[in-house]
């Protein structure tokens, strides 16, 4: 009894699973303290990294039927922030983003299947540069407390079909989206 006692005491403390998505029925607003991160690898190693500082959501959760369940999220891509002036303004002109024409991206899903106690693929339609297509999303339920979740969500999307393909190959064709959403319960 003292050696399994004693081998316990031994393991590492693991952090408590979050909540599963079948606690979460409600409208969730997703809060200006999540964080939208993207990056674009290059032949060579670098690439180009930053986030979207700007940007608005919801979640609306219906746990018994996922399937009723709906995102909306938007994001500004004029706020995009690399650390790098020359970069970012780039980014902002018609090679790119084309922010004076379209200053908006968006997502609608159209459905949302659940894969787990706490993750489900979204899949939508993303809007950028007037251009409408078909994503897939990962969404991992990373904790509850109180009025507030938080989802990391991931996401590879492809550049050209939006026309924004500049650079490629150096750069590649497949951006990679990481991002941390808290939403608040309205």
């Amino acid at each position: 009894m003292f050696f399994a006692i004693s081998l316990l005491m031994l393991l590492p403390v693991m952090p408590a699973r979050a909540d599963t998505l079948s606690a979460l029925r409600g409208r969730y607003v997703v809060d200006p303290s999540s964080h939208i991160a993207f990056s674009v690898a290059q032949i060579g190693g670098g690439g180009i990294q930053g986030v979207f500082p700007r940007f608005s959501g919801t979640f609306d959760l219906q746990p018994g039927d996922m399937a009723k369940s709906r995102v909306t999220f938007s994001l500004q891509p004029e706020s995009v922030a690399t650390g790098e002036p020359r970069v970012e303004k780039f980014l902002r002109s018609s090679a790119v983003f084309d922010v004076e024409a379209y200053p908006t991206i968006t997502f609608r899903s159209t459905a949302i299947r659940q894969e787990g106690s706490d993750h489900a693929v979204i899949q939508g339609v993303l809007t950028a540069r007037g251009i409408a297509h078909r994503e897939t999303f990962e969404a991992t339920l990373v904790k509850r407390q109180g009025q507030t979740i938080t989802f990391h969500v991931v996401g590879d999307l492809m550049r050209s079909p939006y026309g924004m393909d500049v650079g490629t190959p150096i750069y590649s064709n497949v951006v990679r989206f990481d991002m941390m959403l808290n939403g608040r319960r309205r």
